[in-house]
């Protein structure tokens, strides 16, 4: 019975990476068709909008949130050589790092979509392209923040504790977190509630903005600006469905982590889970992003021009 549950426990690890693989492959080729999308304005003598500089920002450290998550644990992409103390530090510095940061710019996105469908003054000059530099300025500070805020990670981090022991294989493939305090803990909690409440907030102002402006957006914005009026409610749609799918893989990450926690002979297994609801929305932000936001004219891809009637 034992044998035929460690193969079954076997089985569905290796379905579990598989997953992983499927989600990596389409999460990077997405995130770089992306960045491409929203960078390539650049190229083209353009200047970038302050919702593709978010956006490209938000490539970044979802294809970095994807390769470490998927590569170093992964068996069938992981390199033969045991885990050394120096990678467990750096790989899980740079994940972290780069989770902060997706988390700030997916806040950040909200608020400024949020922002420029407040009718007034503050609001047309969002719209205008104004405040690139102001985007520009958040963007690097999501990174900067990231860093300094993850900077105790190399003191906590440990390569695998059993290198040497020829029995113990799936511990051999580990990095080891040791003396993480009450404190760190509450503020990384503290870190994360205080994001996702600004996203929250942000969808549900704009639902309950474009709820009852519904009838009323032909007032707002006066008819040679209709295009613009649409194209706005289309990318708050986005955000708001990209808010949403964000906090709903981040309350399952955080219950597979209790249940990590709790249940300690499923640990690998509630492990792998934990990584493919990590690179879930790695995977399926930038799908939401290119597909359901409009095209823009100055991209080398996804651009499109009216037909002159």
């Amino acid at each position: 019975m034992s044998s035929q549950n460690g193969a079954m426990k076997t089985t569905e690890e290796v379905a579990l990476q598989i997953v992983l693989l499927c989600q990596f492959g389409i999460g990077t080729m997405a995130n770089i068709l992306l960045f491409v999308h929203n960078f390539s304005p650049l190229l083209t003598g353009c200047q970038l909008r302050p919702k593709e500089v978010i956006c490209a920002n938000m490539a970044v450290s979802s294809i970095l949130i994807l390769f470490m998550t998927v590569f170093p644990n992964n068996v069938f992409v992981a390199q033969r050589n045991l885990l050394n103390d120096l990678q467990c530090k750096l790989e899980y510095f740079v994940y972290m790092v780069a989770r902060s940061t997706n988390l700030c710019s997916t806040c950040v996105l909200s608020t400024y979509q949020f922002v420029t469908l407040v009718p007034g003054n503050f609001s047309e000059l969002m719209v205008r392209g104004r405040s690139p530099k102001v985007i520009s300025y958040s963007c690097c500070s999501c990174w900067l923040f990231g860093i300094l805020y993850n900077v105790y990670i190399p003191m906590k981090v440990s390569g695998p504790q059993n290198r040497h022991n020829k029995t113990s294989t799936k511990s051999k493939w580990v990095c080891f977190t040791s003396g993480f305090s009450v404190g760190i803990v509450f503020l990384s909690f503290a870190h994360d509630a205080i994001f996702i409440s600004i996203m929250v907030w942000a969808s549900v102002s704009m639902v309950r903005l474009l709820y009852r402006h519904y009838q009323r957006l032909q007032y707002i914005f006066p008819p040679h600006q209709g295009n613009r009026g649409y194209a706005e409610i289309r990318a708050a749609h986005s955000i708001v469905l990209l808010v949403v799918t964000f906090v709903s893989f981040y309350l399952l990450h955080c219950i597979c982590f209790i249940l990590h926690i709790v249940f300690v002979d499923s640990n690998l297994w509630l492990r792998h889970i934990g990584e493919v609801l990590t690179s879930s929305f790695p995977t399926i932000s930038p799908l939401l992003l290119i597909f359901r936001d409009p095209s823009y004219p100055c991209s080398l891809i996804f651009n499109y021009k009216k037909p002159v009637i």
